[in-house]
């Protein structure tokens, strides 16, 4: 696939360093960090490398990537890397989706306190999966649960939300037996959404006590703890959005899944159209609009497009900057680090088939990840003509650019 004809690079480039001397005082210097790596991403700025194809012989020309969490252009060997860990960690049985979101008014809250509330996000996510799962009315199992936190709407609005990607069963009390679900169906959303409501009021008041919570700007008279708890008392009254997707088919079908969500960031580049005098153009979709649409049902359609001004579209890319060291992928559960390997382990004893010899059934490919481990590393570069491996040329300091060509294959 070639490069995109737009980038969010492309945008930052252009308008980055202007709107940046008029935002002083208003951007972080995480924020900053960002805006400095997606506009070097790629570029002679952080340096690279000369190549020459063992195969058709090209040379060509590849600058070093930034590696930055939120650069659109750098998640995919990320992603691979995380897939290829997790993929161990697959169980031969239904997995399902639930995603839990925040309200509005308590996502601006958010927005002033990242680590505190997505903290909370997570936490009492997997808490509430846990305690439901665990109820003998419903499942009677401990669970495992993985969460991953987008903190964005399709418009690049903030709307922080996790998604659990979550094993159709788990282990009984006694650890002995494996409890599956009922087939098509993990747990009831209602049951989860009051529950997690409840609990995330009860938790985000008390890190209002424990001075725990900054408000700025029109917020800022929520530091009053009258006005905070008046504020709380209207949000305990409607439905939370916490809703579970139908089940997937097959473990495959979860990495296949995972491998879109887990390192995707705001807006990715293939859903840029144009930069021009009307400003940035990109495609997102209306989640108000039910799926399967037409475009001629009353004019409305879910897929739209949108145009921003630069510094508008710079600005909302912005807000979705996670702090420094906060980990947007956890594990809960049978899946929690602490006991990973031995809970796994039981969990697939358990699910062994009854017949004497025969070999589980696990998801494709899982067999082959100590093989994989032991097979000779694939170059790190490959041509993007012929498909074959590069050889390294001349290396390239950061700020280095090419003052000659390179030298002739067998030359001195």
């Amino acid at each position: 696939m070639g490069r995109p004809s737009l980038e969010v690079a492309d945008i930052f480039r252009q308008y980055g360093p202007a709107w940046r001397a008029t935002q002083r005082g208003h951007l972080s210097l995480g924020q900053l960090k960002v805006m400095s790596a997606i506009e070097q991403c790629r570029t002679s700025a952080l340096g690279g490398h000369v190549l020459r194809c063992d195969g058709c012989g090209t040379d060509q020309l590849a600058y070093n990537s930034c590696r930055n969490r939120h650069c659109p252009k750098c998640q995919s060997s990320a992603a691979k890397r995380w897939l290829d860990a997790r993929q161990a960690d697959l169980l031969p049985v239904e997995y399902y989706h639930v995603v839990f979101t925040l309200p509005a008014p308590i996502a601006d809250i958010a927005h002033q306190n990242k680590v505190a509330v997505y903290g909370l996000l997570f936490d009492l996510a997997a808490e509430v999966l846990q305690t439901i799962a665990a109820d003998p009315k419903h499942l009677g199992a401990r669970i495992a649960a993985t969460l991953v936190l987008h903190t964005w709407g399709s418009a690049l609005t903030h709307h922080p939300h996790v998604h659990g990607i979550v094993p159709g069963g788990g282990l009984s009390a006694d650890g002995k037996t494996w409890v599956a679900c009922r087939p098509g169906f993990f747990l009831p959303v209602r049951v989860l959404s009051r529950l997690f409501r409840r609990r995330f009021l009860e938790e985000l008041l008390r890190l209002h006590q424990a001075g725990k919570l900054q408000f700025f700007g029109e917020h800022a008279a929520l530091a009053d703890a009258k006005a905070f708890r008046d504020w709380l008392a209207p949000l305990r009254k409607p439905e939370w959005v916490v809703y579970a997707k139908r089940p997937f088919a097959g473990p495959q079908a979860v990495l296949a899944y995972l491998s879109r969500y887990t390192h995707r960031v705001a807006i990715s580049n293939s859903r840029l159209l144009a930069l021009d005098e009307r400003g940035v153009t990109f495609r997102w979709k209306d989640y108000r609009v039910k799926d399967g649409t037409k475009a001629g049902a009353g004019g409305k359609t879910r897929h739209k497009t949108m145009t921003l001004a630069p510094e508008e579209f710079m600005r909302r890319f912005l807000l979705h900057v996670l702090p420094g060291g906060f980990h947007r992928i956890r594990h809960y559960g049978l899946l929690a680090n602490g006991n990973r390997k031995q809970a796994l382990a039981t969990v697939r004893d358990l699910l062994k088939p009854a017949a004497q010899g025969q070999a589980p059934v696990m998801p494709d490919d899982v067999g082959d990840v100590a093989a994989a481990a032991t097979a000779p590393k694939a170059s790190a570069f490959v041509c993007h003509h012929c498909g074959q491996p590069l050889t390294i040329l001349l290396t390239l300091a950061r700020g280095q650019t090419i003052r000659a060509p390179p030298p002739c294959a067998g030359g001195p």
